[in-house]
């Protein structure tokens, strides 16, 4: 990999680390603001600000690896395995979380007559709550199976400290951790990939009924179910995009630029911890008004400039 390359690559990583822990710190004050105030939350922004916190910490985790991989001998030997144990909690809760997120929007939204479906979407917060509960099950054996080569592998950095990419010949122990990864995300990418398809079926559905109307015009549910599923499908979408890249990278680590896989593998990474917080912002009304105001404001604390309160 060209030195031009590798330099854009981090430039875009750097960018990327800043608008995640933005995106997600803005949502996380945002919901604990609202929760002081109101003295209760919602489901949905209890989803929302334990996501928001599991994804700065593997922002953060993440980050700090790949400082270990280019200064070599940055982290003590208990602080590496300590960053190593909190990457792959928060990698885990992050799928987990995400996809209670999909099942929310999924039941919320969606509009179907079957009796089961009916079933669940009454029992929402049930249906989310059990799917937390089997991702906490799951826990333990994914750290217990994850964590001892994630260990090597940062040891395996540490004992050959002239090239950070030394470790990634061996391609084998890579492989392993990305396979036992994706093995324990087969569940939650399935029933997200699952959501977005049944979405796109809702969706056409509605459209198709929207067209058969004999109105000229759209009243304002309408217009907010479709806004919303347009959005819900936009993440989604982001949710699909980064589970497939981590599947590739299983399938093709052996036939690519090692370096490049593993500069590429993070850029995508941020990209959807980055992206996604940004398409929760602006499809969510009370954080998009928030984030306009706090725009404004800051652009009129710049001019001294009192600015208008937030509808």
């Amino acid at each position: 990999m060209s030195k031009f390359v590798q330099i854009m690559c981090i430039v875009i990583l750097y960018v990327e680390f800043i608008t995640g822990n933005l995106g997600n710190g803005f949502i996380t004050v945002v919901n604990f603001m609202v929760w002081i105030k109101r003295r209760k939350i919602t489901l949905f922004d209890q989803i929302l600000t334990t996501l928001a916190i599991s994804r700065i910490c593997l922002l953060w985790s993440v980050a700090i690896y790949i400082l270990s991989i280019f200064y070599p001998g940055l982290l003590p030997e208990t602080t590496a395995k300590m960053v190593g144990f909190s990457w792959t909690v928060s990698s885990h809760f992050n799928i987990w979380l995400t996809t209670c997120l999909n099942i929310f929007y999924f039941f919320k939204i969606a509009n179907f007559s079957k009796s089961i479906f009916l079933f669940l979407k009454w029992r929402v917060k049930q249906v989310v709550s059990l799917t937390f509960l089997v991702s906490l099950v799951l826990l333990p054996l994914y750290i217990i199976l994850t964590n001892p080569y994630l260990d090597t592998w940062i040891n395996g950095y540490e004992r050959n400290m002239s090239d950070i990419f030394n470790l990634i010949n061996s391609t084998q122990l890579f492989k392993n951790i990305l396979l036992r990864s994706s093995i324990f995300a087969f569940i939650p990418i399935t029933v997200s990939m699952t959501t977005f398809l049944l979405l796109i079926f809702s969706l056409w559905k509605h459209l198709k009924r929207m067209q058969q109307s004999v109105r000229e015009s759209r009243d304002v549910s309408t217009t907010a179910h479709i806004k919303a599923l347009q959005i819900t499908v936009a993440f989604l979408l982001l949710h699909v995009v980064t589970s497939l890249s981590f599947f590739i990278q299983i399938l093709s680590f052996e036939l690519l630029d090692k370096s490049f896989m593993f500069l590429f593998c993070h850029v995508i990474l941020f990209a959807f911890l980055s992206g996604h917080s940004c398409v929760i912002i602006l499809g969510n009304k009370k954080l998009r008004q928030t984030s306009f105001f706090l725009l404004q404001w800051l652009r009129c604390w710049s001019k001294n400039v009192e600015p208008s309160a937030p509808h």
